[in-house]
């Protein structure tokens, strides 16, 4: 049986996203992706300062954009992080996300990697990649890899 997240990626770095309008991107991680809310704390001239939700295993931190270092997509005019999340059915959660109202950037399909992923783009701006993990090639099979694949390049 092929693991749902390899091994390697059982630890990670932590994200925190800033977005126009947190509550809602809440309700729309909930909706779309399936995130559970697990802690909020609301800024004193409103809106959110910071929240948590959870999207599997993984914790998310985001939060109302505001003064300081920290600004959304929209404002640069695009990313430059994607966030990847392993999940057990990238088609059935892809087609839950655009109806949810994320713009689907590539549609699910089988990698080199020995993963199923579609990219979607948030309607905050931020790219997410979804996975299902159904192989584990070889090193020798991932080197030829991407020679082989234009891997999601149009």
């Amino acid at each position: 049986m092929t693991e749902i997240v390899p091994q390697r990626y059982h630890r990670s770095v932590v994200p925190h996203i800033m977005v126009s309008d947190a509550d809602a991107a809440i309700a729309f991680y909930a909706t779309a992706f399936g995130a559970v809310e697990e802690f909020r704390l609301a800024h004193p001239q409103g809106g959110i300062l910071h929240a948590e939700i959870r999207i599997g295993e993984s914790v998310l931190m985001l939060g109302d954009v505001s003064e300081g270092p920290f600004t959304a997509p929209a404002a640069l005019g695009g990313t430059s992080v994607a966030l990847h999340v392993f999940v057990p059915d990238v088609d059935e959660l892809a087609k839950r996300a655009v109806t949810a109202g994320a713009e689907l950037v590539q549609a699910p399909a089988d990698q080199f990697h020995g993963d199923r992923t579609a990219i979607l783009r948030d309607p905050y701006g931020h790219l997410w990649v979804f996975l299902t993990h159904l192989e584990n090639p070889s090193e020798e099979e991932l080197l030829r890899g991407p020679a082989a694949s234009d891997h999601g390049r149009p």
